[in-house]
């Protein structure tokens, strides 16, 4: 599933190729039709991201609201925009630029009410302006669940994945099992600030990148990391491995339905 930083970086995107003008809406593949049909024509003047939802919004319509769940993709190129298959939920196209929606858990057409229900249900995003941390530790600091299944909970911290869960709980030595509660408040401070500096490199290069300079491959003189998810880290789906820093094995197991990874010799409780 995309990370939040995706969905930021989506958001900016389409900011740029489409805000201000009028934009073609179309549903190729029919279930998002009868809303497209609404919206055709009309000018997208404004966009939002909040944790892994998308909104693209139209003058006085409402909002297109996007959740890409584990199977959404999109597409995004120059006009003309190729044939579309019957894959294709969301189409919009202007003279310059095209974007295609596939196989997203949520596109639907919502009000300005309804979209603010669905961001009041959220958690604070390291990559909202002006979103609280304090919020989430409000929460985490009086749970006895784990804080690595916190960092997981949307409704806690919105936009944190499996990817920066693992590597953020790496790069400040906790243990991914430790309770929430038992998380002191300059832990909970720096793990913060590290994920609104992470994120925003994940929005600025499009990838996931977590390793410090001093740790990179022609610093330690080890091969790059080759992995489809692309970005070096230092503990995700590297199980079994032996750790950058200290040379543990990287362990694996499973927490909140997802694979977590830790290194058992850096991350203590």
């Amino acid at each position: 599933m995309p990370e939040g930083h995706t969905i930021h970086r989506l958001a900016e995107d389409h900011l740029e190729r489409f805000a201000g003008r009028e934009t073609a809406v179309s549903s190729p593949q029919g279930r998002f039709a009868d809303s497209a049909a609404l919206l055709d024509g009309r000018v997208l003047d404004a966009v939002d991201a909040h944790g892994k939802h998308l909104f693209l919004g139209f003058r006085d319509s409402g909002w297109i609201h996007i959740h890409l769940g584990l199977f959404g993709k999109y597409a995004l190129g120059p006009a003309p925009a190729p044939a579309a298959g019957d894959t294709v939920r969301l189409r919009l196209a202007n003279d310059a630029w095209y974007s295609d929606l596939r196989g997203p858990t949520v596109c639907a057409w919502v009000t300005d009410a309804e979209k603010a229900a669905i961001g009041d249900r959220l958690g604070p995003d390291p990559l909202r302006p002006g979103d609280d941390p304090d919020r989430a530790w409000a929460r985490i600091s009086r749970s006895r669940t784990t804080v690595a299944a916190l960092l997981m909970d949307q409704k806690v911290v919105a936009g944190v994945g499996n990817v920066y869960r693992a590597e953020v709980l790496f790069r400040h030595g906790i243990d991914p099992y430790r309770l929430g509660k038992d998380l002191t408040r300059a832990e909970w401070d720096a793990l913060w600030a590290d994920l609104v500096l992470l994120m925003r490199e994940g929005v600025r290069n499009n990838r996931i990148d977590t390793v410090r300079d001093e740790h990179l491959p022609e610093a330690m003189g080890r091969p790059p990391r080759v992995d489809d998810h692309g970005g070096e880290v230092y503990v995700y789906r590297r199980a079994h491995q032996p750790c950058h820093l200290c040379g543990t094995e990287v362990r694996t197991a499973g927490l909140a339905a997802r694979n977590l990874f830790w290194c058992p010799g850096c991350q203590t409780r």
